[in-house]
């Protein structure tokens, strides 16, 4: 009689061990059960600010009378932007750089004995910060004819600005989201699961290219300034469990 008992709670605790195991399996692969999706969101803008450089500069054997070709050049070029429809508030000129510069001499042998006092060359740099970025693309074209003044002015290229990114990121940020939402719902469906809540979020790289540009992305993110029209994109990883 007791050898039955026995077998019977042996069978009754195997019953048991059974339940347990099995509900602790299906437990574990229920939490293991997730959908990793990303999210891609992307938007064409125009820039709203244009940044502008221009470097100037005379060279003479006498500081001061360079300083004063300097100068000179300072206001020819002031008024010629003024005329152009640039205000005081939107050009800045910068601190005079003075260089001492030298030819090195080589005697016949090619074996160098010193070096030769050239004079002095001062450059400066005018910059233009506006909003109205027609008006400078045009500047930055026609300045080269203060060269008809003897002005040597190198005109770079400019650089185009936006200055709403931070609304810009939120925007491609919340469209990101909804856009992983609706792939790991899609997987979900066709897996015959339903899409449980957000085990995991990562934000991606927020990437700023030239429009319709053959420029790469970098891993840090590109951020382009030389370009007037751009296109900001940005990814978003989420990792969903699976009911």
């Amino acid at each position: 009689m007791s050898t039955k008992i026995t077998y019977i709670a042996f069978a009754i605790a195997a019953i048991i061990c059974a339940f347990i195991f099995s509900n602790a399996y299906k437990y574990k692969f229920k939490s293991a059960n997730t959908i990793n999706v990303t999210g891609l969101a992307d938007k064409s803008f125009e820039s709203d600010q244009i940044v502008w450089n221009g470097t100037f500069s005379r060279k003479n054997y006498e500081l001061k009378t360079a300083y004063s070709a300097v100068k000179e050049d300072e206001t020819t070029i002031k008024n010629y932007l003024k005329a152009k429809g640039i205000n005081d508030n939107e050009m800045v000129f910068s601190a005079i750089t003075i260089n001492k510069e030298f030819d090195t001499k080589f005697a016949a042998d090619g074996r160098q004995i010193g070096n030769e006092f050239t004079g002095y060359s001062l450059s400066q740099t005018i910059t233009i910060d506006s909003k109205d970025l027609n008006k400078v693309e045009k500047i930055s074209r026609e300045i080269t004819e203060l060269i008809q003044d003897g002005i040597e002015l190198n005109s770079s290229t400019p650089n185009y600005y936006y200055n709403k990114l931070s609304e810009l990121k939120l925007d491609l940020l919340a469209k990101a989201s909804a856009d992983a939402k609706q792939r790991a719902e899609t997987i979900a469906k066709n897996s015959g699961g339903d899409l449980g809540n957000i085990k995991k979020c990562n934000m991606g790289v927020f990437q700023i290219t030239g429009l319709d540009s053959n420029e790469d992305f970098s891993y840090g993110g590109a951020f382009n300034t030389s370009s007037r029209l751009k296109k900001a994109s940005i990814t978003v990883k989420v990792e969903y469990g699976v009911e």
